[in-house]
Formats: structure tokens, sequence, C-alpha cells
């Protein structure tokens, strides 16, 4: 077993890593650039960051979560899939889900099961998974939400990863009402 030491060692290094200074300069990155592609880039990067609980706190100092929020509003699809990817990666973590709802994120993400790009949809069933708890589940099980999430669960000939989700996202928050 590692202590909490150990761990972060084992990710930084011996020496450790600037890694609040690495994302700093991502975010710094991605908001000073005009190209598409690069932004497209750096997102997909930044959304990587969001799986592991160690970045979680930075992220949020760094409004990261509020950048995937913005860039779930642009009409870039791929910004869109890699902004609802990292939300979707950083909302095991509650306090990531209170950034998510308090800046409006949950309309965005149910927007995203409407996408055509199939990616964006996995990761929308996937947040809205980890986002849905006692203080929001009224704003995410509204009837049309729940109705469209138990399309994609019934899809399962169209696509086993939206029927799977779905039908996990149903038995957590669906069996408890």
């Amino acid at each position: 077993m590692f202590t909490n030491d150990q761990r972060q060692q084992e990710r930084t290094g011996k020496y450790g890593s600037p890694r609040f200074q690495y994302l700093q300069e991502l975010v710094s990155q991605f908001q000073n650039t005009t190209d598409e592609e690069t932004k497209e880039r750096i997102l997909a990067n930044l959304a990587n960051f969001a799986y592991d609980p160690y970045n979680y706190n930075l992220l949020r100092q760094l409004n990261v979560l509020e950048l995937f929020l913005d860039c779930m509003t642009e009409p870039n699809e791929k910004l869109v899939d890699f902004g609802v990817g990292g939300i979707c990666n950083s909302c095991a973590d509650q306090a990531n889900v209170a950034v998510v709802s308090k800046f409006g994120g949950i309309p965005l993400i149910i927007q995203c099961l409407s996408s055509p790009v199939r990616n964006t949809v996995n990761y929308a069933l996937g947040a809205l998974y980890y986002v849905c708890n006692e203080s929001n589940k009224e704003e995410i099980l509204k009837p049309e939400v729940v109705d469209a999430i138990k399309r994609y669960a019934a899809a399962e000939e169209v696509s086993a990863s939206f029927s799977n989700l779905a039908k996990a996202f149903l038995d957590k928050h669906l069996s408890e009402n």
C-alpha cells in the first residue's frame, strides 16, 4: 500500500513536476490562440489531465472546468466533444460536480445528448451519471431527458456503449425514485 506522499512522488518523479505551471501554460496557450486546430489539441490535452484525481484541485484553481463548459457552447464540434469529455473525466469528484452545477453545466451536458458526434453523446451520458445527485436531480431527471436516456438504453444494436451507459444511469438514478 502506498502512502499519499509515495503516490505523489510516483506521479511527479523524484524532483517533482511543475504540473500546475504546465497546466497554467496550456490554459494560457488556449486563451491566446485563434487557431482552431491548436485549440482542439490543447483542449484534448486538458481533458486527458482531467482523468487523474491528482489534478482535480489544480483544474479547479485554473478554472479549467469553466473552460470546458465554455467550449461546450462553441460551434466547433471537436471543442464541444473535448469540453464534455473533460467534464465527464473530472466529475467523479463531487467538488468538480459542484463547479459544473454552479456554472450552468447541466443544461450544456443535456444538450450534448442530441449531438451528431457519438463520442460527445457517450461523454454526456457518462457525465450525467456522475453529476446527477440529490441537489440537482430535478434538473436532470426531467421527462424529456429521461426519455432520451431510455431511447439510448434501448439502442443496443446501434451502440452498445450508448446502451450500457444509459442503462447504468437509469439503474443508478431511477431505481432510487
